[in-house]
């Protein structure tokens, strides 16, 4: 009898999860019922969650081994994906959190960029240099016009110089890979800088004067940004030695905004015949703690050194159940992806937990970053710019 129950047990729990993911993963998305704001439209589903992961990943298979079929590898987030058009798929490198903490990176794809969000048959396996990595993340994805594709990530290890019983300091900096497939991953050595951690690093994905452009976001320590922040560039000679010998803040945090506290680009740009159109998270703090919120700028087609063009405020923040997750009011985007037809897929991260997609084009996103007001950093000159607005539309 106590077979018979086991073997039951197995056999349905099994039977009903594959159902389920099944339902899951095949859900159609489609945009949320809202006018919305024009820029933009949000689909209603998110495109990847931990549920969406394999079953084979977390669950043991065998009967003899698992007998009620219980979740043996537990998955607690999915998040933070890099992403590009590949194949005519839509690829996404997300950034995969188990309940140990650890993360790691794995390949989902999709036919259409808005759902059935499939990962590969296994995580990606990353090489280690000689320092091996504690934990990776937030891998940006650019399709190099050297014919690499390169992938940039967070790595963290434990800080050697921590005082005696602080498990938490932890020094960050640029990993390197690079993949003519996306299965196989070449380690190139980690990002040399002269300005302390590095977090948000992104390959520009063309030559700039022959050289290799990386955008930095150089801080003092791990958490603090201290005497450094602010979106950085840098060149190098060669990527297989990544050194960077001098650093220029582009885009500068600044006194009560939305990018107070730090800022960083999300991921590579996209070029336009108007300019590069950049998408970057800015962070300020407040009483709930940290709050982060994506914004755009543009910077000039041919001196990308020069910023031409910043909205006020933020382009996208959470709301409702974005707002809730590990890391609460949060919104991150390290990839997007544009179609020959100028159709734009943001994909961006709801609290550090699950994956959404935002369907724009290169024609609205350069409408709102050319046309929006810039932030006149008063609220006077707020006041003065609603007003106006309101006197052009009454001269109408």
């Amino acid at each position: 009898m106590t077979t018979m129950t086991t073997t039951t047990a197995f056999h349905d729990r099994k039977v009903a999860l594959e159902k389920e993911h099944t339902a899951l993963v095949e859900q159609k998305n489609s945009p949320q019922k809202c006018v919305g704001n024009g820029i933009f439209e949000r689909y209603t589903n998110p495109v990847i969650t931990a549920s969406h992961i394999p079953l084979d990943w977390r669950f043991d298979f065998n009967q003899t081994t698992n007998p009620f079929f219980e979740e043996r590898i537990g998955i607690n987030a999915t998040f933070n994906a890099g992403a590009l058009k590949w194949k005519d798929k839509y690829i996404l490198a997300v950034r995969v959190e188990g309940i140990d903490r650890k993360s790691f990176f794995a390949i989902a794809e999709s036919p259409n960029g808005i759902d059935n969000f499939k990962f590969w048959e296994k995580p990606c396996v990353i090489p280690q240099t000689n320092e091996p990595d504690t934990n990776v993340y937030d891998m940006r994805l650019i399709q190099h016009e050297d014919g690499w594709i390169y992938g940039i990530f967070c790595t963290e290890r434990k800080d050697p110089n921590a005082p005696k019983g602080d498990t938490s300091a932890a020094i960050a900096n640029a990993g390197i890979v690079r993949s003519k497939d996306l299965v196989q991953w070449e380690r190139l050595p980690d990002l040399i800088s002269k300005t302390g951690q590095q977090r948000n690093v992104v390959l520009h994905p063309e030559f700039v004067n022959g050289k290799y452009a990386l955008y930095t976001r150089p801080q003092d320590g791990f958490i603090d940004v201290g005497n450094g922040g602010g979106i950085g560039l840098g060149y190098i000679e060669d990527m297989t030695n990544p050194v960077v010998n001098e650093e220029k803040i582009i885009f500068s945090k600044q006194y009560h905004t939305i990018y107070e506290l730090k800022n960083g680009l999300g991921p590579a740009p996209i070029k336009t015949d108007k300019g590069w159109l950049h998408l970057a998270h800015g962070v300020r703090n407040t009483a709930a703690g940290l709050r982060y919120t994506l914004y755009m700028f543009m910077t000039d087609l041919k001196d990308i050194t020069k910023v031409t063009h910043v909205p006020a405020g933020h382009f996208m923040a959470p709301e409702e159940i974005e707002r809730v997750g590990d890391v609460s009011n949060v919104l991150f985007s390290n990839g997007w992806i544009v179609d020959n037809d100028g159709k734009v897929f943001i994909y961006y991260a709801s609290s550090d937990t699950r994956m959404h997609v935002a369907v724009s084009s290169v024609k609205q996103l350069l409408d709102y970053v050319t046309s929006a007001p810039e932030d006149t950093f008063t609220s006077a000159g707020s006041v003065q710019t609603i007003i106006n607005l309101i006197e052009k539309n009454n001269a109408i």
